[in-house]
């Protein structure tokens, strides 16, 4: 027999393990980050003994090593760019720092490389992260399924499962491929799938998916699908290929500084041959072409945008909002459309008991029919049943001992309580009669969850159970509709009853409900054609396609998954949702800033370029009018670090 099956009778069941570890590759395992790390630990011990006034043997070493442990890379791959006749940013910006320190400017040079090298190692993480979580994903689902065959059952591995197979899932086992109930009924949580946030009771004739977690009752499945073709396999493909799709990520002044680096270097080369073929001393020209390429050097452009994107950072990482790159903060200030998901994000994802509603003439009060209902809903583990205890607690009610548990998958639970036969579950698996029923239409209608609660067979009340909006759900929609000009979009796997109610309280027209992962990706595929730069905001593996896809992607940071947050360019870290608007506000003026350095930068440049060709302009100055320039834009930039930088965009004042 082969050693991936083993033979076993019914009477064995064999359930699925825990789901592995996913490995996570370490910062410092990645050779970009090292280098950033010894780099700036050796420009900060040398920073204070230059500027205390060391001897130069005790600072300049440590500055050359900064020099070659952060610039030696950069410089070697910007040669091989340049063997294929392209002048790479990286190689601009070592020649920039060994002309810095050719004048003096050493610290200077030291301070750029460290600051590309810091820049370099944060992307590489960012994109080992987002392997690592792509590679994760496929932990979901189960390395193992039971298979039936005619003469009982065998346990084998999952990737060997074929279409026709019928598989056997037990409670508590997660559903090993894709396909249909032939037999049996049970709740399914599929939350990573579609993003609902209760358990869906599947019976036969119903779909289920591979990686999604059954409840208490045993489940056969036919597999519809091959394993290499489930719907978390294609989560996979489509995260990897809307990565490597997305539009190159680069900032926008190195969409320029390809031109002028060119530029610069092509005129630096005329500077010196052309007043030397007219007869100029050898050593007037070579000062004449040093200073200009000094004054014109890109020094003062380059850290014309990284002090705005960083202190933008700095700032939105102290209120919450992690954004993974200066380029990521610059793509937030593009951003026209908006992509909510319903559940984990608009919502609190988890169940509430919203409505308490007593049959007229049942006697019970609001309070007597949620002990009752609690009461025997107190040995069970679902969700309706944890939300509904819950509820009990928070009002301080004392629960009664239930006797004679028993829970019927799909159907609800059924206990003894003070002597009563309580029954608490669906109203469309039980009578709910004619007093009862307007109360569940009513809260069916609402979006809610309708639970009916039975006491000796007669229906006593109704529970209406609804994942609650978070508070600053309406505001931040109103918000996000000023700064984008348009309203956000719905996009979510829930029902389109729940999803439109929903939606309707926070002033959402366009909805789009049932959506699989692929479908969401599809949407925010067909409004990029547009034109449109579209910022997808979700929490779960099913909005992780869409998240890759989007021009932006933000994750809800506490219940977001793995794989949410290391696809997002951005994570909400206390799941504040207000504080979106605000951080694609804080964006659009760190632009505006990087516009205003630009303009000072290149008023500068301007300047010192024809004083040096139209005058003589005396080495120093030039050095001192350039770092002059660098020193205005960088303090220009540090502007969004002060805390009244962030400040909600509707009514300008700090949030």
């Amino acid at each position: 027999m082969s050693p991936v099956l083993e033979q076993r009778p019914a009477s064995h069941a064999v359930r699925s393990g825990p789901v592995p570890p996913r490995h996570r590759t370490r910062a410092l395992a990645l050779p970009e980050a090292r280098r950033a790390l010894a780099a700036s630990v050796l420009f900060l011990i040398a920073l204070p003994l230059d500027l205390l006034g060391a001897p130069a043997w005790a600072w300049a070493p440590l500055y050359a090593a900064v020099y070659v442990t952060g610039g030696w890379e950069p410089g070697r791959e910007g040669l091989k760019a340049l063997k294929d006749k392209t002048l790479d940013v990286d190689l601009l910006m070592v020649v920039a720092a060994l002309g810095a320190a050719a004048v003096g400017q050493v610290l200077d040079g030291a301070l750029l490389i460290v600051i590309f090298a810091t820049s370099g190692a944060l992307e590489a993480v960012a994109t080992a992260r987002t392997a690592d979580s792509v590679r994760g994903l496929l932990d979901l689902a189960p390395a193992t399924a039971t298979r039936l065959l005619p003469g009982g059952e065998e346990v084998v591995s999952a990737d060997l499962l074929g279409v026709g197979d019928t598989v056997l899932v037990r409670p508590g086992e997660r559903i090993g491929a894709d396909g249909r109930v032939i037999d049996g009924t049970s709740d399914v949580e599929q939350a990573t799938i579609t993003g609902e946030s209760l358990p869906v009771v599947k019976q036969p004739g119903d779909e289920v998916f591979a990686g999604t977690v059954n409840g208490t009752g045993a489940l056969r499945v036919r597999v519809e699908r091959d394993p290499s073709d489930s719907v978390i396999a294609r989560i996979v493909r489509m995260v990897e290929e809307a990565s490597e799709t997305k539009a190159p990520t680069q900032l926008f002044i190195e969409k320029i500084e390809q031109r002028y680096s060119i530029g610069m270097v092509v005129a630096t080369l005329a500077v010196f041959t052309i007043p030397l073929a007219l007869g100029d001393e050898l050593r007037s020209a070579l000062l004449r072409a040093m200073t200009f390429m000094i004054v014109a050097s890109p020094c003062a452009v380059v850290l014309s945008t990284m002090p705005p994107l960083l202190s933008a950072i700095a700032n939105a990482g102290r209120h919450g909002v992690l954004a993974k790159s200066a380029v990521v903060m610059e793509r937030l200030s593009q951003v026209d459309a908006v992509a909510l998901d319903k559940t984990g994000t608009l919502t609190e994802g988890a169940p509430r008991v919203t409505d308490i509603r007593p049959v007229p003439g049942s006697g019970l009060s609001e309070n007597t029919l949620l002990a009752l209902a609690a009461a025997a809903e107190h040995p069970s583990e679902h969700p309706l049943a944890r939300a509904i205890v819950e509820a009990a607690r928070e009002c301080g009610l004392t629960l009664a001992d239930a006797t004679g548990f028993t829970s019927t998958p799909g159907a609800g639970v059924s206990a003894t309580v003070d002597g009563h036969a309580v029954q608490v579950g669906s109203p469309t698996r039980r009578t709910t009669g004619a007093e009862a029923d307007p109360l569940v239409r009513e809260l069916q209608e609402q979006g809610r969850t309708a639970v009916l609660v039975l006491r000796d067979g007669t229906p006593v009340g109704v529970l209406g159970v609804f994942d609650r909006l978070r508070p600053d759900a309406k505001a931040t929609v109103t918000a996000l509709t000023a700064l984008t000009g348009r309203t956000p979009v719905l996009l979510t796997g829930d029902n389109e009853r729940a999803a439109r109610h929903l939606a309707a309280e926070v002033g959402i027209t366009d909805v789009r409900a049932g959506l699989l992962p692929q479908d969401k990706v599809a949407a925010v595929q067909e409004w990029q054609s547009e034109g449109l730069r579209v910022m997808v905001v979700g929490d779960g593996v099913n909005d992780a396609p869409a998240l890759a896809a989007a021009h932006t992607g933000i994750a809800m940071g506490k219940a977001g998954s793995d794989l949410a947050l290391e696809t997002a360019d951005a994570v909400v870290v206390r799941d504040e949702l207000a504080t979106i608007p605000v951080v694609v506000d804080l964006s659009r003026r760190a632009r505006g800033l990087v516009v205003q350095n630009l303009v000072i930068a290149g008023t500068f440049i301007t300047v010192l370029v024809a004083w040096d060709l139209i005058g003589t302009l005396p080495l120093p100055l030039g050095v001192a009018g350039h770092e002059g320039s660098t020193v205005v834009v960088g303090l220009n930039g540090l502007r969004l670090l002060r805390e009244r930088a962030w400040r909600n965009p509707l009514v300008g004042h700090t949030t």
